[in-house]
C-alpha cells in the first residue's frame, strides 16, 4: 500500500522500510556479496594474545633452530642414558666381579665404580644417538619442507646408517632398517 498522499506544506512522511528478502540475505550469508571474515580468536571466546616482541620472536627462531633442537636432544639423551646405564648396572648380578676370585664379594666402592663406569658409558652413547638423530631430523624437515612421520623414517635410517657402518656394509643396512622402523614406531604412537 501506498503511503497516502502529504498535503502541501506538510513535511514528508518518513519511508517505509522495505521487507527483508530472503534471496537478499542468502547473497550476503552464502553467495558472491559474502565479506571474508578475519580469524580472531578473542572473538570466539578465546584468550586474547598480544603480539609477539621481537625480543620474543628471537627466543622462538633459536628454540626452534637445528643447533638448539640437537644440543636439548643431546643434554635429554647424556640423563636418560646415565640412568639406564646406573639402573642396568644395578640389577646387573656381574657388578663389581672379579673372575680370579669368583667367591669374593664386591664392596660397595667397587659396584659404585661399576655403576658410575657404566651409567657415563650409556650416558655418551645415548647423547651422541640422540644429537645425531635429532640434528638429521631437523636438516630433513628444513629440507623438505614439512613436518610429519617421513622425516622421523628418514633421519633414522641416516642415523642407524651411520652407526652401523662402523661394523661394515651388511650392519649399515640393518642399522638403517632397524633404526627407521623404530623411529616409525616411536612416531607413530606419539602423533
Amino acid at each position: 500500500a501506498a503511503p497516502p498522499p502529504s498535503a502541501p506544506g506538510e513535511p514528508a512522511p518518513p519511508p517505509q522500510p522495505q521487507p527483508l528478502q530472503y534471496s537478499l540475505l542468502l547473497q550476503h550469508l552464502v553467495g558472491d556479496k559474502r565479506q571474508p571474515r578475519v580469524w580472531d580468536p578473542a572473538t570466539l571466546g578465546g584468550i586474547p594474545c598480544p603480539p609477539k616482541s621481537e625480543e620474543q620472536k628471537m627466543v622462538e627462531r633459536v628454540m626452534e633452530s637445528c643447533p638448539f633442537k640437537a644440543a636439548l636432544a643431546c643434554v635429554g639423551g647424556f640423563v636418560l642414558g646415565g640412568a639406564f646405564g646406573i639402573f642396568t648396572a644395578g640389577i646387573d648380578t656381574n657388578v663389581g666381579f672379579d673372575p680370579k676370585d669368583p667367591y669374593r664379594t664386591p664392596t660397595a666402592k667397587e659396584v659404585l665404580k661399576d655403576m658410575g663406569q657404566r651409567g657415563i658409558s650409556y650416558a655418551k652413547n645415548f647423547a651422541i644417538v640422540g644429537a645425531m638423530f635429532s640434528c638429521t631430523e631437523c636438516m630433513v624437515e628444513s629440507y623438505r619442507g614439512k613436518s610429519d612421520w617421513k622425516n622421523s623414517v628418514i633421519s633414522g635410517c641416516i642415523t642407524g646408517g651411520a652407526i652401523g657402518f662402523r661394523a661394515g656394509l651388511k650392519a649399515g643396512v640393518i642399522g638403517c632398517g632397524g633404526f627407521a622402523a623404530f623411529s616409525a614406531a616411536v612416531d607413530y604412537y606419539l602423533r
